[in-house]
Protein backbone atom coordinates (compact mmCIF):
# COMPACT_ATOMS: atom_id res chain seq x y z
CA UNK A 1 0.00 0.00 0.00
CA UNK A 2 1.36 3.57 -0.72
CA UNK A 3 1.82 6.04 1.99
CA UNK A 4 -0.19 8.99 1.95
CA UNK A 5 0.75 12.64 2.81
CA UNK A 6 -1.43 15.48 2.97
CA UNK A 7 0.72 19.07 3.53
CA UNK A 8 -0.92 22.04 4.45
CA UNK A 9 0.41 23.82 1.42
CA UNK A 10 -1.70 21.60 -0.99
CA UNK A 11 -5.55 20.37 -1.06
CA UNK A 12 -4.77 16.96 -2.90
CA UNK A 13 -3.16 13.92 -1.02
CA UNK A 14 0.25 13.34 -1.84
CA UNK A 15 1.28 9.53 -2.75
CA UNK A 16 5.54 8.89 -1.28
CA UNK A 17 7.21 7.22 -4.29
CA UNK A 18 9.29 5.34 -1.62
CA UNK A 19 6.30 3.47 -0.71
CA UNK A 20 4.18 3.36 -4.35
CA UNK A 21 3.28 0.34 -5.75
CA UNK A 22 3.05 -0.14 -9.24
CA UNK A 23 0.20 -1.75 -9.65
CA UNK A 24 -1.64 0.72 -7.55
CA UNK A 25 -0.51 3.23 -9.53
CA UNK A 26 -1.76 1.71 -12.55
CA UNK A 27 -5.17 1.42 -10.62
CA UNK A 28 -4.86 -2.73 -10.91
CA UNK A 29 -6.58 -4.30 -7.83
CA UNK A 30 -3.91 -6.70 -6.75
CA UNK A 31 -6.20 -9.35 -5.15
CA UNK A 32 -9.86 -8.39 -5.76
CA UNK A 33 -12.17 -6.16 -3.39
CA UNK A 34 -11.43 -6.66 0.53
CA UNK A 35 -14.84 -8.32 1.19
CA UNK A 36 -14.66 -10.68 5.13
CA UNK A 37 -15.94 -13.70 4.77
CA UNK A 38 -16.72 -13.72 8.16
CA UNK A 39 -19.59 -11.67 8.01
CA UNK A 40 -23.57 -12.99 7.86
CA UNK A 41 -24.32 -14.74 4.33
CA UNK A 42 -26.58 -11.81 3.16
CA UNK A 43 -24.25 -9.11 3.96
CA UNK A 44 -21.47 -10.70 2.19
CA UNK A 45 -23.40 -11.39 -0.57
CA UNK A 46 -24.34 -8.07 -0.65
CA UNK A 47 -21.26 -6.86 -0.73
CA UNK A 48 -20.07 -9.03 -3.69
CA UNK A 49 -22.63 -8.15 -5.86
CA UNK A 50 -24.86 -4.63 -5.56
CA UNK A 51 -22.51 -2.91 -3.00
CA UNK A 52 -21.38 0.25 -5.27
CA UNK A 53 -19.08 1.75 -2.74
CA UNK A 54 -17.05 -1.52 -3.25
CA UNK A 55 -14.53 -1.60 -5.64
CA UNK A 56 -13.81 -4.94 -8.01
CA UNK A 57 -16.91 -6.74 -6.72
CA UNK A 58 -19.41 -7.51 -9.22
CA UNK A 59 -21.94 -4.87 -9.16
CA UNK A 60 -20.58 -2.76 -12.89
CA UNK A 61 -20.31 -6.14 -14.88
CA UNK A 62 -23.54 -7.24 -13.41
CA UNK A 63 -25.54 -4.00 -14.28
CA UNK A 64 -23.26 -4.13 -18.07
CA UNK A 65 -24.54 -7.69 -18.62
CA UNK A 66 -27.83 -6.53 -17.59
CA UNK A 67 -28.06 -3.59 -19.66
CA UNK A 68 -26.97 -5.70 -22.27
CA UNK A 69 -29.66 -8.18 -21.98
CA UNK A 70 -31.98 -5.31 -22.13
CA UNK A 71 -30.84 -3.73 -25.53
CA UNK A 72 -31.00 -7.17 -26.85
CA UNK A 73 -34.74 -7.31 -25.77
CA UNK A 74 -35.37 -4.17 -27.81
CA UNK A 75 -33.95 -5.29 -30.75
CA UNK A 76 -35.68 -8.91 -30.35
CA UNK A 77 -39.33 -6.35 -30.19
CA UNK A 78 -38.27 -4.88 -33.50
CA UNK A 79 -37.61 -7.92 -35.19
CA UNK A 80 -40.45 -9.51 -34.04
CA UNK A 81 -42.48 -7.18 -36.22
CA UNK A 82 -41.06 -8.47 -39.15
CA UNK A 83 -43.91 -11.59 -39.50
CA UNK A 84 -40.80 -12.81 -42.33
CA UNK A 85 -38.14 -12.91 -39.91
CA UNK A 86 -40.18 -13.87 -37.07
CA UNK A 87 -42.70 -16.67 -37.77
CA UNK A 88 -39.66 -18.98 -38.68
CA UNK A 89 -37.83 -18.70 -35.31
CA UNK A 90 -40.66 -17.89 -33.50
CA UNK A 91 -39.45 -20.76 -31.17
CA UNK A 92 -36.16 -19.15 -30.30
CA UNK A 93 -37.56 -15.76 -29.97
CA UNK A 94 -39.68 -17.69 -27.39
CA UNK A 95 -36.86 -19.34 -25.22
CA UNK A 96 -34.89 -15.80 -25.84
CA UNK A 97 -37.85 -14.15 -24.49
CA UNK A 98 -37.87 -16.66 -21.45
CA UNK A 99 -34.19 -16.46 -20.60
CA UNK A 100 -34.29 -13.19 -20.63
CA UNK A 101 -37.73 -13.20 -17.82
CA UNK A 102 -35.81 -15.44 -15.88
CA UNK A 103 -32.77 -13.41 -15.53
CA UNK A 104 -34.74 -10.22 -14.48
CA UNK A 105 -36.92 -12.32 -11.59
CA UNK A 106 -32.97 -13.63 -10.10
CA UNK A 107 -32.03 -10.13 -10.11
CA UNK A 108 -35.66 -8.87 -8.78
CA UNK A 109 -35.26 -11.62 -6.26
CA UNK A 110 -31.76 -10.90 -5.41
CA UNK A 111 -32.49 -7.07 -4.73
CA UNK A 112 -35.64 -7.81 -2.79
CA UNK A 113 -33.70 -10.67 -0.32
CA UNK A 114 -30.51 -8.48 -0.17
CA UNK A 115 -32.82 -4.86 0.53
CA UNK A 116 -31.94 -4.59 4.67
CA UNK A 117 -28.25 -4.46 3.92
CA UNK A 118 -28.92 -1.71 1.01
CA UNK A 119 -28.43 1.71 2.61
CA UNK A 120 -31.50 3.18 1.07
CA UNK A 121 -33.57 0.88 3.11
CA UNK A 122 -31.79 -0.74 5.61
CA UNK A 123 -33.11 2.10 7.95
CA UNK A 124 -36.86 1.66 7.04
CA UNK A 125 -39.15 -0.60 9.61
CA UNK A 126 -39.68 -3.11 6.76
CA UNK A 127 -37.01 -2.76 4.09
CA UNK A 128 -38.07 -5.41 1.67
CA UNK A 129 -41.89 -3.20 1.65
CA UNK A 130 -39.94 -0.23 1.34
CA UNK A 131 -38.26 -1.73 -1.79
CA UNK A 132 -41.06 -3.40 -3.12
CA UNK A 133 -42.87 0.31 -3.65
CA UNK A 134 -39.88 1.55 -4.44
CA UNK A 135 -39.75 3.50 -8.28
CA UNK A 136 -36.65 1.45 -9.27
CA UNK A 137 -38.46 -1.99 -8.19
CA UNK A 138 -41.26 -1.45 -10.27
CA UNK A 139 -39.99 -0.78 -12.83
CA UNK A 140 -38.41 -4.07 -12.27
CA UNK A 141 -41.73 -5.66 -11.36
CA UNK A 142 -43.17 -4.47 -14.67
CA UNK A 143 -40.44 -5.92 -17.24
CA UNK A 144 -41.67 -9.37 -16.05
CA UNK A 145 -44.81 -8.58 -15.34
CA UNK A 146 -46.36 -8.90 -18.84
CA UNK A 147 -44.88 -12.63 -19.54
CA UNK A 148 -46.89 -13.86 -16.08
CA UNK A 149 -49.68 -11.77 -16.99
CA UNK A 150 -50.47 -13.76 -20.12
CA UNK A 151 -50.52 -16.83 -18.63
CA UNK A 152 -54.08 -16.05 -16.47
CA UNK A 153 -55.11 -13.21 -18.47
CA UNK A 154 -55.78 -13.55 -22.28
CA UNK A 155 -53.55 -10.47 -24.11
CA UNK A 156 -53.14 -9.03 -27.40
CA UNK A 157 -49.99 -10.14 -28.84
CA UNK A 158 -49.15 -6.30 -30.25
CA UNK A 159 -50.64 -5.19 -26.51
CA UNK A 160 -47.73 -7.72 -24.70
CA UNK A 161 -45.02 -5.94 -27.16
CA UNK A 162 -45.73 -2.82 -26.59
CA UNK A 163 -45.62 -3.66 -22.15
CA UNK A 164 -42.34 -5.46 -22.91
CA UNK A 165 -41.25 -2.46 -23.90
CA UNK A 166 -41.02 -1.59 -20.23
CA UNK A 167 -37.77 -3.24 -19.62
CA UNK A 168 -35.75 -0.57 -21.55
CA UNK A 169 -36.69 1.77 -18.27
CA UNK A 170 -34.64 -0.47 -16.40
CA UNK A 171 -31.67 1.37 -17.72
CA UNK A 172 -32.44 4.11 -15.79
CA UNK A 173 -31.03 1.78 -12.83
CA UNK A 174 -28.00 3.54 -14.31
CA UNK A 175 -28.59 6.26 -15.81
CA UNK A 176 -30.02 8.01 -13.21
CA UNK A 177 -27.46 7.90 -10.76
CA UNK A 178 -25.15 9.10 -13.22
CA UNK A 179 -27.42 12.01 -13.84
CA UNK A 180 -27.66 12.89 -10.04
CA UNK A 181 -23.40 12.57 -9.74
CA UNK A 182 -23.22 14.71 -13.22
CA UNK A 183 -25.41 17.76 -11.19
CA UNK A 184 -23.53 17.52 -8.47
CA UNK A 185 -20.48 17.99 -10.16
CA UNK A 186 -21.36 20.86 -12.45
CA UNK A 187 -23.34 22.45 -9.52
CA UNK A 188 -23.42 26.19 -10.58
CA UNK A 189 -21.54 25.87 -13.76
CA UNK A 190 -23.53 27.14 -16.96
CA UNK A 191 -25.22 25.41 -19.46
CA UNK A 192 -22.87 25.29 -22.27
CA UNK A 193 -20.10 24.07 -19.70
CA UNK A 194 -22.47 20.92 -18.31
CA UNK A 195 -22.72 20.62 -22.36
CA UNK A 196 -19.44 20.62 -23.05
CA UNK A 197 -18.66 18.29 -19.87
CA UNK A 198 -20.95 15.85 -20.96
CA UNK A 199 -19.15 16.07 -24.65
CA UNK A 200 -15.72 16.04 -23.86
CA UNK A 201 -13.35 14.07 -21.31
CA UNK A 202 -13.09 16.48 -18.20
CA UNK A 203 -13.07 16.22 -14.62
CA UNK A 204 -16.75 17.60 -14.40
CA UNK A 205 -18.40 14.61 -16.75
CA UNK A 206 -18.12 11.78 -14.51
CA UNK A 207 -19.87 8.41 -15.38
CA UNK A 208 -22.70 10.11 -17.43
CA UNK A 209 -19.94 11.50 -19.85
CA UNK A 210 -19.09 7.71 -20.04
CA UNK A 211 -22.62 6.49 -20.81
CA UNK A 212 -22.31 9.56 -23.43
CA UNK A 213 -19.51 8.28 -25.05
CA UNK A 214 -20.86 4.31 -25.18
CA UNK A 215 -24.17 5.32 -26.08
CA UNK A 216 -22.89 7.14 -29.62
CA UNK A 217 -20.82 4.27 -29.91
CA UNK A 218 -23.63 1.62 -30.13
CA UNK A 219 -25.38 3.54 -32.33
CA UNK A 220 -22.11 4.07 -34.61
CA UNK A 221 -21.52 -0.37 -35.02
CA UNK A 222 -25.70 0.00 -35.38
CA UNK A 223 -26.51 2.48 -37.94
CA UNK A 224 -23.18 0.92 -39.68
CA UNK A 225 -24.55 -2.88 -39.27
CA UNK A 226 -27.75 -1.69 -40.88
CA UNK A 227 -25.61 -0.08 -43.91
CA UNK A 228 -23.95 -3.35 -44.64
CA UNK A 229 -27.43 -5.63 -44.26
CA UNK A 230 -29.17 -2.81 -46.55
CA UNK A 231 -27.10 -4.34 -49.40
CA UNK A 232 -27.72 -7.60 -49.00
CA UNK A 233 -31.28 -7.96 -51.17
CA UNK A 234 -33.64 -10.29 -49.54
CA UNK A 235 -32.64 -8.33 -45.94
CA UNK A 236 -33.77 -4.95 -47.54
CA UNK A 237 -36.67 -6.42 -49.26
CA UNK A 238 -38.26 -7.75 -45.35
CA UNK A 239 -37.15 -4.69 -43.55
CA UNK A 240 -36.75 -1.85 -45.64
CA UNK A 241 -38.77 0.84 -43.35
CA UNK A 242 -37.25 -0.71 -40.24
CA UNK A 243 -34.02 0.05 -41.93
CA UNK A 244 -35.09 4.20 -42.78
CA UNK A 245 -36.74 4.50 -38.81
CA UNK A 246 -33.33 3.10 -37.63
CA UNK A 247 -31.67 5.69 -40.13
CA UNK A 248 -33.28 8.48 -39.36
CA UNK A 249 -33.33 8.00 -35.95
CA UNK A 250 -29.28 7.30 -36.28
CA UNK A 251 -29.13 10.57 -38.32
CA UNK A 252 -30.71 12.35 -35.68
CA UNK A 253 -29.00 11.70 -32.63
CA UNK A 254 -25.21 12.39 -34.59
CA UNK A 255 -27.16 15.94 -35.70
CA UNK A 256 -27.46 16.50 -32.10
CA UNK A 257 -24.16 15.32 -31.01
CA UNK A 258 -22.70 17.26 -33.27
CA UNK A 259 -24.37 20.88 -32.60
CA UNK A 260 -23.55 19.84 -28.99
CA UNK A 261 -19.79 20.20 -29.88
CA UNK A 262 -19.83 23.05 -32.15
CA UNK A 263 -22.07 24.66 -29.56
CA UNK A 264 -19.70 23.97 -26.09
CA UNK A 265 -16.14 23.96 -28.19
CA UNK A 266 -15.86 27.67 -26.89
CA UNK A 267 -15.27 26.23 -23.50
CA UNK A 268 -11.79 25.17 -24.46
CA UNK A 269 -8.72 27.78 -24.79
CA UNK A 270 -7.65 26.93 -28.64
CA UNK A 271 -11.28 27.48 -29.47
CA UNK A 272 -12.11 31.08 -27.84
CA UNK A 273 -13.91 33.43 -29.57
CA UNK A 274 -17.12 32.22 -30.91
CA UNK A 275 -17.85 32.08 -34.07
CA UNK A 276 -13.90 32.12 -35.23
CA UNK A 277 -13.40 28.94 -32.86
CA UNK A 278 -16.23 26.85 -33.97
CA UNK A 279 -15.02 27.60 -37.65
CA UNK A 280 -11.38 26.28 -36.13
CA UNK A 281 -13.04 22.97 -34.06
CA UNK A 282 -15.81 22.59 -37.77
CA UNK A 283 -12.26 22.09 -39.04
CA UNK A 284 -10.99 19.36 -36.86
CA UNK A 285 -10.90 15.92 -38.38
CA UNK A 286 -12.69 14.28 -35.71
CA UNK A 287 -15.56 17.40 -37.14
CA UNK A 288 -15.02 16.67 -40.29
CA UNK A 289 -15.61 12.81 -39.95
CA UNK A 290 -19.04 14.01 -37.92
CA UNK A 291 -19.80 16.07 -40.50
CA UNK A 292 -19.66 13.30 -43.06
CA UNK A 293 -21.38 10.89 -40.95
CA UNK A 294 -24.64 13.09 -41.49
CA UNK A 295 -24.39 14.79 -44.74
CA UNK A 296 -25.59 11.89 -46.90
CA UNK A 297 -29.19 12.04 -45.52
CA UNK A 298 -29.80 15.81 -45.69
CA UNK A 299 -28.59 15.73 -49.48
CA UNK A 300 -30.90 12.88 -50.56
CA UNK A 301 -33.31 14.45 -47.94
CA UNK A 302 -33.17 17.64 -49.52
CA UNK A 303 -32.19 16.69 -53.60
CA UNK A 304 -33.47 13.43 -53.41
CA UNK A 305 -36.42 14.45 -55.84
CA UNK A 306 -34.12 16.37 -58.51
CA UNK A 307 -30.77 14.05 -58.62
CA UNK A 308 -30.37 10.68 -58.15
CA UNK A 309 -28.43 10.52 -54.95
CA UNK A 310 -29.10 7.01 -53.77
CA UNK A 311 -24.96 6.33 -54.02
CA UNK A 312 -24.47 8.63 -51.09
CA UNK A 313 -25.80 5.96 -48.65
CA UNK A 314 -22.45 3.97 -49.26
CA UNK A 315 -20.60 7.20 -47.42
CA UNK A 316 -22.88 6.30 -44.46
CA UNK A 317 -20.00 3.66 -43.66
CA UNK A 318 -17.67 6.93 -42.62
CA UNK A 319 -19.57 6.89 -39.74
CA UNK A 320 -17.55 3.93 -38.35
CA UNK A 321 -14.63 6.43 -38.56
CA UNK A 322 -16.49 8.01 -35.47
CA UNK A 323 -14.81 5.38 -33.10
CA UNK A 324 -11.46 6.90 -33.56
CA UNK A 325 -12.37 9.77 -31.47
CA UNK A 326 -11.82 7.15 -28.56
CA UNK A 327 -8.54 5.74 -29.66
CA UNK A 328 -5.12 7.00 -29.94
CA UNK A 329 -4.04 4.64 -32.43
CA UNK A 330 -5.21 7.21 -35.51
CA UNK A 331 -3.31 10.28 -33.85
CA UNK A 332 0.10 8.25 -33.76
CA UNK A 333 -0.35 6.87 -37.18
CA UNK A 334 -1.26 10.58 -38.29
CA UNK A 335 1.93 12.06 -36.61
CA UNK A 336 4.09 8.57 -37.99
CA UNK A 337 3.10 9.99 -41.73
CA UNK A 338 3.54 13.53 -41.21
CA UNK A 339 7.23 12.74 -39.84
CA UNK A 340 8.36 10.28 -42.42
CA UNK A 341 6.24 11.57 -45.03
CA UNK A 342 9.81 12.80 -47.73
CA UNK A 343 10.76 8.79 -47.61
CA UNK A 344 6.91 7.73 -47.84
CA UNK A 345 6.61 10.26 -50.99
CA UNK A 346 10.01 9.03 -52.02
CA UNK A 347 9.00 5.45 -52.68
CA UNK A 348 5.39 6.23 -53.59
CA UNK A 349 7.01 8.20 -56.46
CA UNK A 350 8.98 5.46 -57.68
CA UNK A 351 5.79 3.20 -57.27
CA UNK A 352 4.00 5.50 -59.55
CA UNK A 353 6.76 5.53 -61.88
CA UNK A 354 7.26 1.45 -61.96
CA UNK A 355 3.66 1.29 -62.66
CA UNK A 356 3.81 3.84 -65.72
CA UNK A 357 6.68 2.07 -67.38
CA UNK A 358 4.94 -1.83 -66.34
CA UNK A 359 1.34 -0.28 -67.99
CA UNK A 360 3.68 0.94 -71.19
CA UNK A 361 6.03 -1.88 -71.74
CA UNK A 362 2.71 -4.08 -71.20
CA UNK A 363 0.81 -2.19 -73.91
CA UNK A 364 3.75 -2.10 -76.44
CA UNK A 365 4.33 -5.43 -75.98
CA UNK A 366 0.90 -7.09 -75.52
CA UNK A 367 -1.04 -4.65 -77.57
CA UNK A 368 -1.05 -6.43 -81.01
CA UNK A 369 -2.04 -10.21 -79.28
CA UNK A 370 -4.53 -8.59 -76.94
CA UNK A 371 -6.24 -6.17 -78.19
CA UNK A 372 -9.17 -6.16 -76.50
CA UNK A 373 -7.73 -6.59 -73.06
CA UNK A 374 -4.59 -4.16 -73.65
CA UNK A 375 -6.16 -1.56 -75.90
CA UNK A 376 -4.69 1.74 -74.33
CA UNK A 377 -1.95 2.51 -71.33
CA UNK A 378 -4.35 3.49 -69.24
CA UNK A 379 -6.28 0.05 -69.32
CA UNK A 380 -2.93 -1.59 -68.84
CA UNK A 381 -2.61 0.17 -65.60
CA UNK A 382 -5.03 -2.07 -63.51
CA UNK A 383 -3.27 -5.10 -64.99
CA UNK A 384 0.58 -3.26 -64.22
CA UNK A 385 -0.84 -2.28 -60.21
CA UNK A 386 -1.87 -6.29 -59.76
CA UNK A 387 1.48 -7.54 -61.00
CA UNK A 388 3.69 -4.89 -58.83
CA UNK A 389 1.44 -5.90 -56.14
CA UNK A 390 1.64 -9.29 -56.77
CA UNK A 391 -1.79 -10.14 -56.64
CA UNK A 392 -2.32 -11.51 -59.74
CA UNK A 393 -6.28 -12.18 -60.50
CA UNK A 394 -5.62 -13.26 -63.83
CA UNK A 395 -7.98 -11.38 -65.15
CA UNK A 396 -5.57 -9.76 -67.63
CA UNK A 397 -2.44 -11.62 -67.97
CA UNK A 398 0.62 -11.42 -70.82
CA UNK A 399 0.94 -14.33 -73.91
CA UNK A 400 3.56 -12.99 -75.18
CA UNK A 401 7.33 -14.41 -74.62
CA UNK A 402 8.67 -11.23 -74.03
CA UNK A 403 5.20 -10.09 -72.02
CA UNK A 404 5.88 -12.74 -69.83
CA UNK A 405 9.37 -12.51 -69.24
CA UNK A 406 8.81 -8.77 -68.14
CA UNK A 407 5.48 -9.67 -66.08
CA UNK A 408 8.25 -11.98 -63.86
CA UNK A 409 11.28 -9.23 -63.78
CA UNK A 410 8.45 -6.80 -62.89
CA UNK A 411 6.85 -9.00 -60.34
CA UNK A 412 10.13 -9.67 -58.88
CA UNK A 413 10.53 -5.33 -58.73
CA UNK A 414 7.13 -5.21 -57.14
CA UNK A 415 8.02 -7.25 -54.18
CA UNK A 416 10.69 -4.83 -53.07
CA UNK A 417 9.02 -1.54 -53.83
CA UNK A 418 5.32 -2.13 -53.07
CA UNK A 419 6.79 -3.33 -49.27
CA UNK A 420 8.71 -0.13 -48.85
CA UNK A 421 6.24 2.00 -47.84
CA UNK A 422 4.27 -0.70 -45.35
CA UNK A 423 8.05 -1.52 -44.11
CA UNK A 424 8.44 2.50 -43.19
CA UNK A 425 5.03 2.56 -41.44
CA UNK A 426 5.50 -0.56 -39.58
CA UNK A 427 9.23 0.40 -38.44
CA UNK A 428 7.55 4.32 -37.68
CA UNK A 429 4.84 2.89 -35.81
CA UNK A 430 7.07 1.44 -33.86
CA UNK A 431 9.33 3.90 -32.80
CA UNK A 432 6.60 6.50 -32.50
CA UNK A 433 5.05 4.09 -29.41
CA UNK A 434 8.80 3.73 -28.33
CA UNK A 435 9.56 7.57 -28.12
CA UNK A 436 5.99 7.89 -26.30
CA UNK A 437 6.83 5.42 -23.76
CA UNK A 438 10.08 7.06 -23.37
CA UNK A 439 8.85 10.71 -22.67
CA UNK A 440 6.13 9.20 -20.38
CA UNK A 441 8.93 7.76 -18.57
CA UNK A 442 11.16 11.09 -18.43
CA UNK A 443 7.62 12.65 -17.54
CA UNK A 444 6.90 10.22 -14.25
CA UNK A 445 11.03 10.88 -13.64
CA UNK A 446 10.07 14.81 -13.55
CA UNK A 447 7.18 14.35 -11.29
CA UNK A 448 8.84 12.43 -8.58
CA UNK A 449 11.86 14.61 -8.43
CA UNK A 450 10.31 16.26 -5.24
CA UNK A 451 9.55 12.74 -3.63
CA UNK A 452 6.14 12.59 -4.27
CA UNK A 453 3.39 12.13 -6.75
CA UNK A 454 -0.26 14.14 -6.29
CA UNK A 455 -3.65 12.91 -7.32
CA UNK A 456 -3.71 15.10 -10.66
CA UNK A 457 -0.12 13.49 -11.40
CA UNK A 458 -1.40 10.02 -10.98
CA UNK A 459 -4.19 10.32 -12.96
CA UNK A 460 -2.23 11.33 -15.69
CA UNK A 461 0.56 8.69 -15.45
CA UNK A 462 -2.42 6.26 -15.25
CA UNK A 463 -4.16 7.19 -18.64
CA UNK A 464 -0.40 7.54 -19.98
CA UNK A 465 0.29 4.26 -19.23
CA UNK A 466 -3.00 2.61 -20.26
CA UNK A 467 -2.86 4.45 -23.94
CA UNK A 468 0.41 3.25 -23.92
CA UNK A 469 0.52 -0.58 -22.72
CA UNK A 470 2.79 0.41 -19.85
CA UNK A 471 3.25 -3.16 -17.98
CA UNK A 472 3.53 -3.37 -14.28
CA UNK A 473 6.84 -4.98 -14.69
CA UNK A 474 8.26 -2.59 -16.71
CA UNK A 475 6.82 0.17 -14.58
CA UNK A 476 7.98 -1.79 -11.27
CA UNK A 477 11.58 -1.29 -13.31
CA UNK A 478 11.35 2.12 -14.22
CA UNK A 479 10.23 2.84 -10.38
CA UNK A 480 13.69 0.70 -9.67
CA UNK A 481 15.44 3.14 -11.60
CA UNK A 482 14.03 6.34 -10.11
CA UNK A 483 14.73 5.07 -6.74
CA UNK A 484 18.20 4.28 -7.37
CA UNK A 485 18.91 7.49 -9.39
CA UNK A 486 17.45 9.80 -6.00
CA UNK A 487 19.45 7.42 -3.60
CA UNK A 488 22.33 8.19 -5.71
CA UNK A 489 22.16 11.57 -6.05
CA UNK A 490 21.65 12.03 -2.80
CA UNK A 491 24.89 10.73 -1.67
CA UNK A 492 26.82 11.99 -4.25
CA UNK A 493 25.00 15.50 -4.20
CA UNK A 494 27.30 17.00 -1.45
CA UNK A 495 30.81 14.60 -3.27
CA UNK A 496 33.28 16.79 -5.29
CA UNK A 497 33.75 15.06 -8.77
CA UNK A 498 37.67 13.99 -7.28
CA UNK A 499 35.82 12.32 -4.72
CA UNK A 500 33.26 10.68 -6.91
CA UNK A 501 35.84 8.93 -9.28
CA UNK A 502 38.11 7.71 -6.47
CA UNK A 503 34.93 5.02 -6.71
CA UNK A 504 34.62 2.98 -10.05
CA UNK A 505 31.33 2.04 -9.07
CA UNK A 506 30.42 5.46 -7.66
CA UNK A 507 31.75 6.78 -10.97
CA UNK A 508 29.47 4.27 -12.99
CA UNK A 509 26.26 5.50 -11.60
CA UNK A 510 27.16 8.91 -11.73
CA UNK A 511 28.00 7.96 -15.58
CA UNK A 512 24.36 6.19 -16.03
CA UNK A 513 22.77 9.14 -14.38
CA UNK A 514 24.65 12.11 -16.83
CA UNK A 515 23.86 9.64 -19.73
CA UNK A 516 20.21 9.38 -18.39
CA UNK A 517 20.09 13.47 -18.32
CA UNK A 518 21.09 13.21 -21.74
CA UNK A 519 18.66 11.30 -23.11
CA UNK A 520 15.63 13.29 -21.26
CA UNK A 521 17.30 16.36 -22.98
CA UNK A 522 17.27 14.64 -25.90
CA UNK A 523 13.44 13.76 -26.00
CA UNK A 524 12.17 16.98 -24.32
CA UNK A 525 14.34 19.23 -26.58
CA UNK A 526 13.45 20.44 -30.13
CA UNK A 527 16.51 18.33 -31.74
CA UNK A 528 17.29 20.42 -34.78
CA UNK A 529 16.88 23.37 -33.21
CA UNK A 530 19.89 22.00 -30.60
CA UNK A 531 22.49 21.23 -33.52
CA UNK A 532 21.65 24.26 -35.26
CA UNK A 533 22.80 26.28 -32.45
CA UNK A 534 25.49 23.97 -31.17
CA UNK A 535 26.57 24.36 -35.14
CA UNK A 536 26.36 27.98 -35.51
CA UNK A 537 27.96 28.91 -32.04
CA UNK A 538 30.88 26.60 -32.45
CA UNK A 539 29.82 25.56 -28.70
CA UNK A 540 30.50 21.99 -29.35
CA UNK A 541 33.19 20.32 -31.19
CA UNK A 542 32.53 17.49 -33.23
CA UNK A 543 33.47 14.73 -31.00
CA UNK A 544 31.04 16.24 -28.45
CA UNK A 545 27.97 16.71 -31.22
CA UNK A 546 28.39 13.16 -32.97
CA UNK A 547 28.79 11.56 -29.01
CA UNK A 548 25.30 13.61 -28.46
CA UNK A 549 23.77 12.56 -31.97
CA UNK A 550 24.96 8.54 -30.68
CA UNK A 551 23.41 9.10 -27.09
CA UNK A 552 20.18 10.53 -29.06
CA UNK A 553 19.37 8.33 -31.29
CA UNK A 554 19.86 5.27 -28.55
CA UNK A 555 17.36 6.98 -26.94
Amino acid sequence: MTKELNPQNTSQKLIDIDAIDAKELLGIEESGPSISSDQPFRKWLYDWTLNPNIPGNFQSTLERWIGILIVLNLFALVLEHVPALYEPYKQQFHYFDIFSVAVFVLEYALRFYLSPEDEEFQKKNTPRVAYVFSPFAIIDFLAVAPFFLQAFIPIDLRALRFLRLLRILKLFRVVIPAIQEFKELNRGRTFRQKIHALVSPSDYGGKLHNIFDTFIGVWVIISVAAVVLESVHSVHYLINLEFVILDTIAVGIFTIEYLMRLYACVEEPRFRHGFSGRFKQARQTSSLIDFVAILPFFLELLMGSVLDLRFLRTFRLARLLKLTRYNDSTKILTTVIAREWPVISASAFIMILMVVMTASLGYVFEHEAQPEKFDNIPNAVYWAVITLASVGYGDISPITPIGRFMTVVMALLGIGIFAIPAALLASAFGDQLHKERELMKSNLRNMMKDGYLDETETALLRAEAKRLHITVEELNVLLEQIHTERENAKHKSVLPLHVIADRPDHAVEHYKMLLSQISQLALLTDVAKFEQAAKSSDSLTAKELALWQQIKARS
